[in-house]
């Protein structure tokens, strides 16, 4: 093998100081990236209408989406620097992947899904019933064929990021059937609370691809809430959307909906990447209908897909970390098997959704030391396929707590150390999942700008300036360095600026109304959206996108059986 580097599931307050001085020499790294200018149009929850100049969908203002005075880093794609934490030695990625071939050669992984059948019988794997064999030849021949990194370009070409080496891409949480806030509690999702998540998304540069629905909007019948929510996200924010994998017409209309935004003929859309998805097994050793069938429409356009099993140790995956591993990893290799042999060459990812339950309860449990193992387990046989990894930032607490956060991080770091390159729910979850939450969306971000400042080449700098030799001499044996030259020429971006984290002491915070942080973000979260902007989009390009999707509405939308 080479050596290389979802789930899918489905009132106002007084605004918040800004962090820094618009005005000053750092404002420009400093402003949000979020897009161009406010665009009319339709009402009933579209933005995006029929108003703005021509730009092909692509550019807007760069400065455009400073929300009320969000202090933020600069749009741009993180690079992780150092190495992987590797806990297998040769020999252990040796049995996981031994162990993988044998499960899809002796036990072998169900499809339930007779075109994928098909394909099988066709490349000579014994099929018997819908349970397929391979030889390990046919899958080593296969997974050689993905092509590793990928670029996904969205609508606004300067949001383009790269999947794979060692860049990371951090999406907000997706899936949830319940919103969480401070100021109206748990409730089941609808389109407001969605777009509101959305607007965060668009507004934050630590987040790079919309992903999927941050929370479900179940307000939206079914047979059409594909048609809302992606019309909202396409214009809500300019940064790479997501297809759920929920049959034919689901997929079909969003790579439409995808390639009319980005005003793209079809050759031009089915060219690279334009947007992707994320499928899961049915763990264990199964793979279902609409996933596979998605996930083939996807592949044979050119689109990524990622491959992620739900391998929970203990209740779908064997108990110990190595096993539940080698579950995982087979059930991705025989997908991926599959896309290479009906689309060669095709965009894929190995997903790791590997974490243990509670053995009292059953329940679920993510940010452990298990999970974080076993991501980390599952970035060495990312890295030994030679396929790009996604992972996610995940915990089960139930509130933005420090339970919440404490996963979260655990999660969040898994994930920096296994050399992710695509970070699922990096803000916003809670409850194992079911709830996402705009105030842990807004604290989750402020880790997420830690983590890529962690990464910048500035604070492991060795030249001369870093060494500092001159502001020693300067300041001399029992002075201090508040003053001194170097100092003060370095002050502004010397050290990591929060967003809502107080650094102040007890008695400061205690006169300023001792406010905690998830009171901080719920501020900062209600001062972005109420003062929210849409990116620019071509007038053209938004009324051929609402016209789709009032035909496709007119027709019905996805068949539902009620």
């Amino acid at each position: 093998m080479r050596q290389r580097r979802s789930d899918s599931g489905h009132g106002r307050d007084d605004a918040v100081a800004a962090a820094s001085d618009p005005g000053s020499a750092d404002a420009a790294m400093l402003a949000p990236d979020g897009g161009g200018g406010r665009t009319g149009g339709r009402s009933g929850g579209r933005s995006g209408g029929r108003s703005g100049g021509r730009s092909g969908g692509r550019r807007g203002n760069p400065r455009r989406g400073a929300e009320a005075g969000l202090s933020q880093q600069a749009w741009r794609q993180p690079v992780n620097p150092d190495p992987p934490v590797a806990p297998l030695d040769e020999d252990g990625v040796q049995a996981i992947h031994r162990g993988a071939l044998h499960i899809l050669q002796e036990i072998g992984i169900e499809f339930l899904n007779d075109e994928a059948l098909a394909l099988f019988r066709a490349a000579g794997c014994r099929v018997e019933g819908q349970r397929v064999q391979m030889d390990d030849d046919f899958v080593t021949e296969m997974v050689a064929r993905a092509p590793g990194p990928f670029t996904i370009t969205p609508r606004n070409p300067d949001r383009a990021v790269t999947i794979g080496g060692q860049a990371m891409t951090f999406i907000h949480v997706c899936s949830p059937p319940n919103v969480w806030d401070l100021a109206q509690g748990k409730r089941p999702g609808d389109r407001a609370a969605f777009r509101d998540l959305t607007m965060l998304a668009q507004a934050f540069n630590c987040i790079h691809l919309s992903g999927g629905y941050p929370v479900e909007p179940v307000d939206l019948h079914p047979a059409t809430r594909h048609l809302d929510c992606l019309h909202d996200q396409l214009t809500l924010t300019d940064k790479g959307v997501h297809a759920y994998c929920l049959g034919r017409e689901r997929v079909e209309d969003v790579m439409e909906m995808v390639r009319i935004a980005a005003g793209l003929t079809h050759a031009e859309f089915d060219a690279s990447p334009r947007m992707f998805t994320n499928i899961n097994s049915t763990s264990p050793l199964k793979h279902d209908f609409p996933m596979i069938d998605g996930a083939l429409r996807m592949a044979r356009r050119g689109q990524p897909v990622v491959v992620t099993p739900f391998t929970l140790a203990g209740a779908m995956a064997p108990v110990t970390m190595a096993g539940a591993v080698t579950l995982s990893v087979a059930e991705t290799l025989a997908a991926v098997a599959l896309l290479q042999y009906a689309a060669p060459g095709c965009p894929v990812g190995m997903g790791t959704f590997t974490s243990n339950v509670d053995m009292r309860s059953g329940a679920p449990a993510f940010g452990t030391p298990e999970y974080m193992r076993a991501t980390q387990m599952t970035g060495q046989m990312a890295r030994f396929y030679g396929l790009p990894l996604r992972s996610s930032g995940v915990c089960t607490a139930n509130a933005p707590d420090g339970q919440a956060m404490w996963e979260t991080s655990n999660s969040l770091w898994a994930a920096v150390q296994s050399g992710t390159n695509m970070v699922y729910h990096a803000a916003g979850w809670l409850e194992g999942g079911l709830i996402a939450s705009p105030e842990k969306l807004v604290m989750d971000c402020e880790m997420l700008q830690m983590i890529q400042r962690y990464f910048e080449p500035a604070l492991t700098a060795t030249t001369a300036q870093d060494i500092a030799l001159s502001a020693v001499a300067e300041v001399g044996a029992g002075g201090h360095y508040f003053g001194c030259e170097h100092t003060r020429e370095r002050y502004e971006t010397a050290f990591y600026a929060p967003i809502v984290s107080d650094w102040r002491n007890y008695e400061a915070w205690e006169a300023d109304g001792a406010v905690q942080t998830p009171e901080r973000a719920h501020r900062l979260y209600r001062q972005i959206v109420d003062g929210f902007q849409p990116p620019a989009m071509d007038p053209a390009i938004a009324e051929e996108l609402a016209d789709f999707v009032d035909r496709r509405k007119a027709e019905g939308g996805a068949p539902t059986d009620f």
